[in-house]
């Protein structure tokens, strides 16, 4: 049972430490919504989408009322485009009415973002997938709310390298597309492998094929109350402090249960899972750099980082499941650069590179999130980047992902404003050395020999 016992235990939580459910998602299925005739289905998706998303930022906004939980994002992911258009798109701009379908749905219930322009790929592209991935530029830079995905690979069926190259190629055009705007359409753009089916974290959120209907996915986060938590455990033992992060998460989670059961009653969609990440805004106070630094650290970045970081993710997860039967989603640590006063103060430091990032990625719930890079990067180097990423996540059979800004008219120690929960960035500095002939190869990378499990 669940009661409001342990929503009053959290007053201090949420009035003093930044807790906040970052997000309630709906996921709607638009596969009913298929059509050959691209009006028909323009019409078909608006419709539905409106139909089941009219009430959803009222009825945050009153749970959040009643129960004095700051409920911060209203959103909504949907079916792969990619499958839902195939029959009716035939070139890029027709995907792109689709994309632009979703934006007026969106504007017109109220959600601040709608997830789902998506493909997954990680083993091959079908047109339709190529079609959409090729339409990502000028989608994103002609829509405000609509956010994209692309998964490149999986555990189970290898890295898709010629999705991995276009990607890179996508990326920088995107960043092109929108460089009036400091590149912002990249920060609307992930791309993703072991991709999960009910993330309702943006850009990453899609409703995979295997959910029902509609589902209501919340997403809780509290980065603030954990560093809080442990500033009473300075000098203890790992033990002590492994033990504080599992209770701290265990009551973040059970806030995050209580929402969400409290929309899915209200808007009589089932409930789907509670995600428990960690995800810091720029506000001072909610970062998860800040708890690294708390365990012990001079910057993240510094020697133990990664260590530190492990035992952070895992703790959050163990509390996490405890506290729900239905945890899912990226739960865990995210640990984006723009987004994290505490990452951007340690690379102006020097103490937190791109590399050091990279290994980072082992062990958190995602990836290389939100990093600004200079705009004249290579699209090869970028498809590099990916694939590196990539690789993590396949061989050690987890969601990794990258949310990278190539900055179209800016270097390494300028620095860029994306504003709102996007916050800032400085330029960070690439490898500048070649990977253009490893690239280019084309293929697939084949499964790592453990993914034969059956």
């Amino acid at each position: 049972m669940i009661n409001l016992y342990e929503v009053t235990e959290t007053n201090k939580m949420i009035e003093e430490e930044n807790l906040d459910v970052r997000t309630i998602t709906l996921g709607i299925s638009l596969l009913d919504c298929v059509d050959s005739d691209l009006e028909a289905l323009k019409e078909k998706i608006y419709c539905k989408i409106y139909e089941a998303a009219k009430d959803l930022v009222a009825v945050g906004e009153e749970i959040a009322r009643e129960f004095g939980i700051p409920i911060v994002n209203k959103r909504i992911s949907v079916t792969p485009i990619a499958l839902v258009g195939g029959a009716a798109c035939k070139t890029v701009e027709d995907f792109t009415q689709i994309a632009q379908t979703l934006d007026r749905a969106a504007k017109e219930v109220g959600v601040n973002f709608i997830g789902g322009y998506s493909a997954l790929v990680s083993k091959g592209m079908t047109p339709a997938d190529e079609l959409l991935i090729r339409s990502i530029p000028l989608a994103l830079s002609s829509t405000e709310r609509v956010c994209s995905s692309v998964n490149l690979g999986s555990t189970k069926t290898g890295i898709n390298m010629d999705a991995v190259r276009l990607m890179g190629e996508i990326v920088k055009e995107t960043a092109r597309c929108t460089k009036e705007e400091d590149s912002l359409g990249c920060a609307k753009l992930v791309v993703f492998c072991n991709a999960p089916d009910d993330n309702p974290f943006m850009a990453g959120a899609f409703h995979g094929v295997t959910e029902c209907d509609k589902v209501i996915n919340v997403g809780v986060s509290g980065p603030g109350v954990v560093k809080t938590a442990l500033e009473q455990v300075r000098g203890e033992s790992f033990e002590i402090l492994c033990e504080t992060i599992k209770k701290t998460a265990f009551k973040v989670t059970r806030v995050g249960q209580l929402v969400a059961k409290e929309a899915s009653k209200r808007l009589q969609v089932p409930f789907g899972i509670v995600d428990l990440s960690l995800a810091p805004t720029p506000a001072i106070g909610d970062s998860v750099a800040d708890i690294l630094c708390e365990m012990g650290l001079e910057y993240a970045g510094a020697p133990g980082t990664t260590a530190a970081l492990a035992l952070l993710n895992d703790q959050v997860k163990k509390g996490g499941v405890m506290a729900s039967s239905y945890v899912g989603g990226l739960s865990g640590a995210f640990i984006p650069v723009s987004e994290d006063q505490g990452m951007i103060d340690a690379v102006k430091a020097g103490a937190l590179t791109l590399e050091k990032l990279e290994a980072m990625t082992c062990v958190c719930s995602v990836g290389l999130d939100m990093i600004a890079i200079p705009g004249d990067t290579k699209a090869s180097t970028i498809s590099g980047i990916i694939a590196d990423e990539m690789a993590i996540g396949m061989v050690n059979q987890k969601t990794t992902a990258v949310r990278i800004i190539p900055v179209i008219g800016k270097g390494v120690g300028e620095t860029v404003e994306f504003g709102g929960l996007l916050g800032y960035a400085p330029i960070m500095p690439v490898n500048s050395f070649s990977c253009d002939a490893f690239i280019s190869r084309g293929g697939r990378i084949p499964a790592p020999i453990h993914s034969f499990k059956n």
